[in-house]
């Protein structure tokens, strides 16, 4: 790996740990607006006495700030504590939950991705062709849909009225097909209009022409010539996409019943279990920062420009 490529790393990996403590702080203090949770875990005859001892058993009788400091420390030694309403440490609640997470985004984004190039690239074969005002039409509707709109219209329409799918669950190929039509539908949309713009500058570019000059056939032209030069700013949009996805599932796990990081961060602030919170939010942040940093790695490895920006 080159010094520069070394000092970019360096630089973003930096760049991040602010924001990260941030998040930590903003969800640890946020958490706590939503209520007491000794008003859900104790009977409705509770004693003071018993509010004073469950207050003690879980940190909840210091100060704010000391809690946070706590906090903060067994952050760095890995502890996140426990569940208030399983007991169990709340890292395990939260690994429980997160693959099934990026199960989900990962194979919503393959699938955007696919059907983008393919779409993408042949809309730009022929600008202003019927296919390509067809696909531009497509993908302006399928970036403009909320999330949440067309979760609730799929479960009216495929799973009450024509009952072709499941409302909720895992249980076969069935229930994945409406999160994954939700969560495809704007990553999609965005990613045809990105390939689209950047296939028409590829396949204007001198090396398209010299490669037909050369004998190359249109398809050889399209994806592997002009494609692989298109693919820095579309890599960069589906990584960003992808972050959102990981960021953005809580709707649609909820809609779904689907048992990821989404949900469990919804049940646990209605379950006021501000460890499992605490620790989803910390992961999630995590995974969304990782992801960034691999994205502009990438992005740094197809394009020296930007390792020669670091330097100068």
């Amino acid at each position: 790996m080159s010094d520069s490529m070394l000092v970019f790393l360096r630089r973003r990996i930096l760049s991040s740990a602010l924001p990260l403590l941030a998040v930590v702080l903003g969800v640890f203090f946020l958490a706590r607006l939503t209520g007491d949770p000794a008003n859900l875990y104790l009977p409705l005859s509770a004693t003071p006495e018993m509010r004073a001892e469950f207050a003690a058993r879980n940190g909840f009788d210091q100060p704010v700030a000391v809690q946070f400091l706590d906090y903060l420390s067994q952050i760095v030694r890995l502890d996140f504590g426990e569940s208030l309403r399983t007991a169990q440490p709340a890292a395990q609640a939260v690994l429980q939950a997160f693959p099934a997470t990026l199960q989900l985004a990962g194979a919503t984004m393959a699938i955007a991705i696919a059907a983008a190039v393919v779409v993408g690239s042949l809309a730009a074969y022929r600008p202003n062709s019927v296919a390509d005002r067809f696909a531009s039409l497509l993908s302006s509707a399928s970036a403009s849909v909320p999330d949440f709109w067309f979760a609730i219209m799929g479960v009216l329409v495929f799973a009450v009225t024509l009952n072709w799918l499941p409302t909720s669950g895992t249980d076969g190929m069935g229930a994945w097909v409406l999160p994954i039509a939700t969560l495809l539908i704007r990553p999609f949309g965005v990613l045809v209009q990105v390939v689209r713009g950047s296939m028409v500058s590829a396949l204007s570019a001198p090396y398209a022409k010299v490669a037909r000059s050369k004998g190359a056939g249109e398809r050889r032209v399209i994806f592997v010539h002009a494609l692989r030069n298109a693919a820095a700013p579309a890599l960069t949009v589906a990584g960003d996409l992808t972050v959102g996805l990981v960021n953005g599932a809580v709707v649609v796990e909820t809609i779904f019943g689907w048992p990821g990081i989404g949900k469990l961060m919804i049940d646990s602030i209605l379950q006021r279990d501000f460890a499992v919170l605490q620790a989803a939010v910390l992961l999630t942040a995590v995974t969304i920062f990782a992801l960034n940093i691999l994205i502009d790695a990438c992005y740094a490895l197809l394009d020296a420009r930007v390792r020669q920006g670091v330097t100068t």
